[in-house]
């Protein structure tokens, strides 16, 4: 009898996901307390439900109302001290609802500053570059209020940053060379922060508010109807089987999932609560269980459809389509995968590990029986992107049709009357995305006619859906707790956008860069022979690795998009001024920024990872940070070789086959050197060789990856005949 792993339920996974991920620890409340932040986290999410579906708002409108939401909730469920979580919720006059009266008292003041500027938008215009002192008093109550909420959900790092940038503008006549600047006052940064769209009001809070959300709000959905556990049943028939079975379910798992949910963490707490306790049973090491977790779960960000909230952000900095973001991001996210299950495999011969049983595999066939409708969500928000509409439009589709499947159809056996009435209503939603109606109203009420009718035809056909509609509700409520913290976030890097918009400082900072990178290539290059050497390349190559490592530092103390945002504003400039393609040069800041979430000290994926594998925190990061090479290798290819991107400029169909292949070949041969097996035992020469070749392989370039081939063969051609010999051999005594 098969007996399938099932995810846990969505009150276990939400208990993980506040053990692991700070961002979702919030304090306790009472039942009051609770209810209050309940239903403004559901009318935050239907916001954007709406909005999404029925139009924005004004630009400045809708980021105050998202950021006044965002801020006030801060202030309600993130305590001061770390240390108040584990305190029991208690009621009194300084603490209603245990919150103290001065989280209270920031949250509606913070609510009020915020919504100040829409307040006062029509005569705006009138005020920026004259502020009025209530202009200057709003505007620091704001920038102060949104420096302690995100240290509060974010911890230090980021506030220390932004207060470092601030002071910076204003001390301009103090710093030497390039760096000095006429310098502002209080008054006039406040101004350009507060009452200009170059600062908190800025790109990274309006992407966040305006598509981040709506996809994450799709994805916790997508999960709770049953899609995650469709896509964990897929995974496991197609490599539960073979060797290391768990741990390669894992990676397929983690790839599937990640087309639904940005969140790396999200992704190790619900597909690792079910493979790390498996690989640790078939005889994986805990740390590396818990490292291939994290490892995959962080490519959930670079896959595509649904991409991490930098991808989102690359939409408003290049100007281009989402669909040509997925496109450039295909063929890299296959090579992250491919490299973390290459060595999982190795690992798994290495040391023959076993695979899934049968009593142990779901049957794939019943799996899709039962849950089939559930991608019917996945395929229209797929079909909407491509088809050239908005991305908020698409997740508006999505989010619909979640809540129609999951209200509508159920596990196992449907009558006629579920099949017609969710046939049904996907019909009224199609009429309303491609009826062609422009009025608002109209829509509104074909969108009403559905809304009360559903629930009356439900209740009267006495259908049990594969979801309740309390839990739908309280689902839009989850999905709002993941916009908080990447919400203040996303504002306090509007603090350093403004501040280089202000300053000028971003060009300075990329003149500074070249000019360090051509003197280390210089040095370099006076060291290797003439014709082996290409200035320009050279300086790009230093460039780039100057690049990556200041990706590493920040992301050891600062979450991935808030890394992304930075780095693009500072070192994005430097890549295209030395001639890197601007879609290029994002796509290997965002790569870079999403190795954040396995970096250590502050790995928020691998510690979630060791916590349910009950490893060693540190060691698990190193591991994952060392399955994850391919994500660490394949951006400087794609540099020089952007034909990788398929939708770069400069694509042939020679340089992407040509790269494709040595890339593969190149990360297998990393792989088996890093997991010391190929066939049979490497030593440590081979292990050498192989490092060198799978590099040569890796860099673009027809002749590189065939010498690297050559310094590979001696070792393929030992492996061959040791292996050969082995399976030869007669098998021991029992």
């Amino acid at each position: 009898m098969n007996t399938p792993a099932v995810l846990p339920d969505d009150k276990t996974l939400q208990a993980l996901e506040q053990k692991f991920d700070p961002e979702m620890r919030f304090r306790p409340l009472t039942a009051a307390a609770a209810t209050l932040v309940g239903a403004l986290l559901i009318a935050l999410s239907i916001f954007h439900y709406y909005t999404a579906g029925f139009g924005l708002l004004q630009e400045i409108t809708h980021r105050g109302v998202h950021l006044a939401f965002v801020l006030g909730l801060v202030f309600l469920v993130f305590p001061h001290r770390k240390t108040l979580l584990e305190k029991t919720a208690t009621h009194s006059l300084l603490r209603p609802g245990n919150v103290p009266w001065f989280d209270w008292l920031l949250a509606a003041g913070v609510a009020v500053s915020v919504l100040y500027i829409p307040y006062i938008f029509e005569d705006l215009t009138f005020r920026v570059g004259n502020p009025l002192t209530i202009d200057v008093v709003m505007g620091s109550i704001l920038i102060v209020a949104l420096l302690e909420a995100t240290r509060r959900s974010m911890g230090w790092p980021l506030p220390v940053i932004a207060i470092g940038f601030m002071a910076y503008a204003m001390a301009g006549p103090m710093f030497p060379g390039l760096l000095k600047h006429p310098g502002s006052s209080w008054s006039q940064l406040v101004n350009h922060q507060y009452l200009t769209s170059q600062g908190i009001y800025g790109v990274a809070i309006g992407v966040v508010a305006t598509y981040v959300f709506h996809f994450v709000l799709f994805g916790v959905l997508a999960t709770r109807i049953g899609l995650g556990q469709l896509f964990l049943d897929v995974a496991s028939s197609i490599a539960g089987r073979y060797a290391g079975g768990p741990a390669k379910v894992s990676v397929f798992g983690s790839a599937m999932f990640g087309t639904l949910s940005g969140s790396s963490v999200a992704n190790a707490v619900t597909v690792g609560s079910l493979t790390i306790p498996a690989m640790i049973r078939v005889g994986y090491k805990r740390e590396f269980a818990g490292a291939v977790e994290a490892a995959s779960s962080t490519g959930g960000q670079i896959t595509p459809p649904v991409l991490g909230a930098a991808a989102f952000l690359m939409i408003e900095f290049l100007s281009v389509p989402y669909q040509t973001i997925i496109a450039a991001a295909a063929i890299p996210a296959f090579m992250h995968f491919f490299g973390v299950f290459m060595q999982v495999h190795f690992e798994a011969k290495r040391f023959g590990l076993r695979g899934l049983t049968e009593e142990e595999m779901p049957r794939l066939r019943q799996s899709f029986r039962d849950r089939w409708p559930t991608l019917i969500p996945l395929f229209l928000l797929i079909y909407i992107l491509v088809s050239g509409r908005t991305p908020y439009l698409a997740a508006f589709a999505g989010i619909t049709s979640c809540a129609i499947v999951g209200l509508t159809t159920r596990v196992g056996h449907n009558t006629r009357a579920q099949w017609a009435l969710m046939i049904g209503l996907h019909v009224l939603l199609g009429v309303l995305l491609f009826g062609g109606i422009e009025s608002v109203q109209l829509k509104l009420a074909i969108f009403g006619v559905g809304l009360v009718a559903a629930p009356l035809l439900i209740k009267a056909l006495r259908i049990e859906g594969r979801i309740a509609l309390p839990a739908m509700v309280e689902a839009f409520g989850t999905g709002a707790k993941y916009a908080l913290a990447v919400g203040a976030a996303a504002a306090t890097v509007g603090i350093v956008i403004g501040v280089v918009t202000l300053t000028g400082v971003g060009f300075k900072l990329s003149t500074i860069i070249t000019g360090a990178a051509s003197a280390v290539a210089g040095g370099v290059g006076s060291i290797l022979p003439a014709a082996l050497v290409d200035p320009k390349s050279l300086t790009l190559l230093v460039a780039l690795i100057m690049t990556g490592l200041v990706c590493i530092l920040l992301g050891a103390g600062i979450p991935t998009t808030a890394n992304y945002i930075i780095m693009v504003t500072v070192a994005a400039p430097t890549l295209v001024l030395l001639g890197v393609e601007p879609l290029v040069a994002h796509f290997f800041v965002f790569y870079y920024g999403v190795l954040a979430d396995i970096t250590p000290p502050v790995a928020l994926a691998a510690y979630a990872a060791a916590g349910m594998a009950g490893s060693d925190p540190f060691k698990t990061g190193n591991t994952a940070f060392r399955l994850g090479l391919a994500k660490v290798l394949v951006p400087f290819v794609f540099v020089f070789s952007p034909s990788l991107l398929l939708v770069a400029k400069g694509y042939t169909h020679y340089d992407f086959v040509v790269t494709f292949v040595g890339c593969i070949l190149g990360i297998t041969l990393l792989a088996a050197a890093l997991s010391k097996f190929f066939l049979v035992e490497m030593t440590r020469w081979e292990q050498a060789l192989c490092v060198t070749g799978a590099l040569l392989m890796i860099a673009p370039g027809l002749v590189p990856t065939l010498i690297g081939a050559a310094l590979a063969l001696p070792m393929l051609l030992r492996h061959l005949v040791a292996h050969r010999r082995s399976a030869g051999a007669p098998a021991p005594p029992a």
